[in-house]
């Protein structure tokens, strides 16, 4: 049940991660009222991460969740509200875009739609029962726990090297499975994966199925090419294959691409108008901090803009 009407505020933004914090610094400065609604701990994805190390500024790294408060301060700074809200709906109203949570109703005259991506999955069986039962997402949360073990990565992206090169601090021997016979990478990254005595790489190779009941006991794989099938025990397994954009308060009322992406022009306008996006959530958007707050700037910019049409459309 809706308790309370908020607003009307000049932007709301969807989304409390380097994209829409940014977005916040910006239309706060630039006077306009601003609300900022966040399911959980302001951050994102990147409070899942354990060390930001190419963020420019900080030549020693930064602990995401410092770099994140340090944005959080700064958009509060400039007089914007951030509430923990779950939304639920977005709907227009006659001049307004109403955004329904579930403490209440939120009303502005645009949207910034900043909210990000989540883990894509293999959409195998038992992947979801043994999620957090040999099964991870996130190699920075859960390395620890596979001390001294054998363990597989599935990718073959910048994410996914990276994480395999950071697991081997804990790890006696990883497998890294990729379904191609070369990496997608940057070439850095390649180089330091290849040269790692604990990686062991199977090309053209893909998890066919996942075996375990209680816990994750091994992985039956398959390689494209042959179709020769083969079991490989293991304790754990990390899947680094991207990521799902969190489009879908927005997908039947703006434009999507192939991977339901929201698709933006450079002012990162969606195909409706007062509607804006940023972050990894948009088609415009590599997954990286600073690009996500890069988009974010833009956004709200555009918005101040957007705005100041609105006004002088009224005025005449």
């Amino acid at each position: 049940m809706v308790e309370s009407i908020s607003g009307p505020y000049d932007v709301i933004i969807l989304g409390a991660g380097p994209a829409g914090l940014a977005a916040a610094i910006y239309t706060g400065r630039a006077r306009l009222q601003t609300l900022v609604l966040e399911r959980g701990l302001p951050g994102g994805q990147i409070l899942l991460t354990e060390h930001i190390e190419n963020y420019p500024g900080f030549p020693d790294g930064m602990a995401p969740f410092d770099l994140m408060d340090r944005f959080r301060q700064q958009a509060q700074k400039f007089g914007a509200r951030i509430e923990m809200e779950e939304v639920q709906a977005l709907r227009q109203e006659q001049l307004y875009w109403v955004v329904t949570g579930d403490n209440g109703e939120y009303r502005a005259r645009a949207v910034i739609i900043a909210t990000g991506a989540s883990y894509r999955r293999l959409g195998l069986p038992h992947e979801g029962k043994l999620t957090g039962r040999g099964i991870s997402y996130c190699a920075t949360c859960d390395g620890a726990f596979f001390r001294d073990k054998t363990i597989a990565v599935v990718g073959g992206g910048d994410n996914a090297l990276t994480e395999a090169q950071f697991l081997t601090r804990f790890v006696s021997k990883l497998y890294l499975l990729h379904r191609r016979s070369e990496f997608r990478a940057i070439r850095i990254l390649q180089e330091r994966v290849l040269a790692n005595p604990k990686i062991e790489v199977r090309w053209d190779t893909v998890v066919e199925t996942i075996l375990g009941e209680d816990k994750l006991e091994s992985l039956r794989l398959r390689n494209v090419r042959t179709g020769d099938l083969s079991d490989l025990k293991v304790e754990g397994l990390f899947i680094s294959i991207g990521m799902s954009p969190a489009s879908g308060l927005v997908k039947d009322i703006v434009a999507l691409n192939q991977w339901g992406e929201v698709k933006v022009n450079q002012q990162m306008a969606t195909s409706v108008p007062g509607l804006f996006a940023a972050g990894d959530v948009c088609d415009a958007c590599p997954k990286q901090v600073i690009t996500s707050a890069g988009t974010g700037v833009t956004a709200a910019l555009a918005v101040d803009e957007y705005l100041q049409g609105l006004m002088d459309k009224e005025q005449d």
